[in-house]
C-alpha cells in the first residue's frame, strides 16, 4: 500500500501534465493499491474537472476497482490535521498535506507519492522524513 497525494493522481491520468511519464514509472515500483485521503482525492478531482468529466472518470475507475483507497478518518486523525495545520501553518500546510501526514502517522507509513516538495520538510511524529517517491 502506498500513501498518494493528488499530483501523482493527476500527473498518472493527464497524459499533458509534465509529470505523466515519471509517475507512470514509479508507479511500476510501487506496491498497490495507491491509498489517499477524502481531501486529497477532492483535491485531484477538482482539478482533473478543468479539463472535463473524463479524467474524473478516469479517476473515480481508480477508487472504485480498488487500485486507490480512500481512507475515511478517524476523530484521531482530524485531531492531528489541525495539529499539523497550526505547527506548518508557517508553510501553510493545507488540509489535502494534513490528513496525508495524519495517516501515515496513524498507520505506520513512510512513503508517500508525491509532486509535493513540502514532504521533504514534513516529519511523522516529530521527528522521521518521509521517503518521497518519485
Amino acid at each position: 500500500m502506498t500513501l498518494t497525494d493528488a499530483g501523482p493522481l493527476i500527473a498518472l491520468i493527464d497524459a499533458d501534465e509534465a509529470d505523466h511519464q515519471r509517475c507512470r514509472a514509479a508507479l511500476g515500483q510501487l506496491p498497490l493499491p495507491l491509498l489517499t485521503t477524502w481531501p486529497a482525492f477532492t483535491e485531484a478531482m477538482y482539478l482533473l474537472g478543468q479539463a472535463g468529466w473524463k479524467g474524473q472518470q478516469a479517476l473515480w475507475t481508480l477508487a472504485l476497482r480498488e487500485d486507490l483507497q480512500i481512507a475515511a478518518p478517524s476523530s484521531d486523525q482530524n485531531k492531528r490535521a489541525a495539529e499539523l495545520m497550526e505547527r506548518y501553518s508557517d508553510r501553510p500546510m493545507d488540509l489535502a498535506d494534513a490528513t496525508l501526514v495524519a495517516l501515515a502517522e496513524d498507520r505506520g507509513l513512510k512513503r508517500i507519492f508525491t509532486l509535493d516538495n513540502d514532504f521533504h520538510s514534513y516529519r511523522l511524529h516529530d521527528r522521521e522524513h518521509f521517503e518521497v517517491v518519485p
